[in-house]
């Protein structure tokens, strides 16, 4: 009897042993719970905004550069169009002429300012499941010439699911002239993907998950769990870290935003941590990408580092999920000129960051962007008028849905 007494207060002393150390874990990852509060994190001493603080620091104090708080910025909100199902990209051909894709498989058009009922394009061999379907979309640099624009979605052609890139031709009432330009990536219900971009060298990125098959994101010969650059036709540029494949970087879960800093080629990622059963929750990263390099997963996540692995550059715990990136590049709301945005999920809103301009690896503050109740936040782009617009993504299965949601909205100065 005293032996299985020792042995169950043993077991139990352990099991406190582990707790403890799970909790302090958590609590050292971050303050996290600044940023669902709104309240910024300074993450270069300043830690409570204060002018003293900042004049602390020699950026600052030079008076090049300052940081301000969103809520001391005269920004405001508007509506552009309600009415969307699940919108996951949008695009501008023109400045009265918007094109958005619905996870449901349809590109529906807005045009001066309204809605059609009828969409331009809606697909009929999409596979429209959990967080896979009609995904990412974007122009070709060359749009106003060729009229060219590539989307992503999850198909099922035998029985297994893939992402697929394409490229069509807009004809205005259409699309036509379709041609795959990636086929067969890893897909599945859940971290499909699938982010579209052109960079600034005129290649193509596509954001690629691990189509919950966390092995596949460290095998190079495997497209799942990495971001691939292409050329615009989808064949391999010359100048790609591996030989004869399309993969720029790798070890990552579920990339769904990509961003280049204002005027450089420094590439910026957001990626979703694990959810539970692939890991513990939380772990959403915001990385710096650079060629040929390993992001980690699923060797490392959270503030876990590894020799040969790149750590995040922000990791975010509990998760707030973000679907995508943007570099606000406009003078419309100048305290906002080149800061990162990011559109959340599960946070639901916007974070912003300030990047040390003299350091791009250096993130200064992040803080949720006050703004109205919009829930969750999927797409954030940039108009041909200078102002930054989202999309919201309440009606995905996840979210409150709210009077006119789906919704387009943009930020204008107020």
């Amino acid at each position: 009897m005293l032996r299985k007494t020792r042995l169950s207060l043993g077991l139990v002393l352990i099991a406190l042993i582990l707790l403890s150390a799970f909790i302090l874990d958590y609590l050292a990852i971050w303050p996290f719970a600044n940023v669902n509060s709104g309240r910024p994190v300074y993450l270069n001493g300043a830690q409570n905004g204060s002018d003293a603080s900042l004049a602390a620091d020699p950026l600052f104090s030079a008076g090049e550069f300052s940081l301000v708080e969103a809520n001391n910025i005269a920004y405001k909100t508007e509506v552009v169009v309600e009415g969307l199902e699940v919108p996951w990209s949008v695009v501008f051909t023109s400045p009265d002429r918007i094109l958005v894709t619905e996870r449901t498989g349809r590109i529906r058009e807005i045009v001066g300012g309204e809605l059609r009922d009828e969409p331009l394009y809606e697909f009929t061999e999409i596979t429209a499941r959990g967080e896979a379907g009609l995904m990412g979309m974007v122009l070709d640099p060359n749009y106003s010439i060729n009229r060219h624009l590539y989307v992503c979605y999850a198909t099922t052609p035998a029985g297994t699911m893939i992402a697929r890139v394409a490229r069509f031709t807009d004809t205005g009432n259409g699309l036509s002239d379709s041609m795959i330009v990636v086929d067969n990536i890893p897909a599945a219900n859940n971290h499909a993907g699938c982010e579209l971009a052109f960079g600034p060298d005129g290649k193509l990125y596509v954001t690629t998950g691990d189509a919950s098959n966390r092995e596949i994101a460290q095998d190079l010969g495997n497209l799942g769990g990495k971001i691939l650059r292409v050329n615009a036709d989808g064949t391999v540029p010359a100048d790609n870290p591996f030989a004869n494949s399309r993969v720029w970087s790798y070890g990552h879960r579920n990339p769904q935003g990509i961003a280049w800093y204002p005027g450089s080629e420094v590439l910026y990622a957001a990626e979703h941590g694990p959810s539970g059963f692939d890991g513990p929750g939380g772990g959403d990263e915001i990385n710096l990408i650079k060629p040929g390099e390993n992001y980690g997963w699923p060797r490392v996540s959270h503030q876990n580092s590894a020799q040969g692995m790149v750590d995040p550059l922000v990791v975010f715990t509990p998760a707030i999920a973000p679907a995508s990136i943007l570099f606000y590049d406009s003078e419309q709301i100048p305290e906002f000129q080149n800061n990162l945005f990011a559109g959340m999920l599960v946070g639901e809103g916007m974070t912003r960051f300030v990047i040390n301009p003299e350091n791009l690896e250096e993130i200064l503050m992040y803080e949720k962007l006050p703004l109205d109740d919009f829930g969750r936040i999927r797409e954030l782009v940039m108009g041909p008028d200078g102002q930054m617009y989202f999309a919201t993504s309440n009606r995905d299965g996840r979210g409150n849905v709210r009077g006119g949601d789906d919704k387009i909205v943009r930020i204008i100065p107020q």
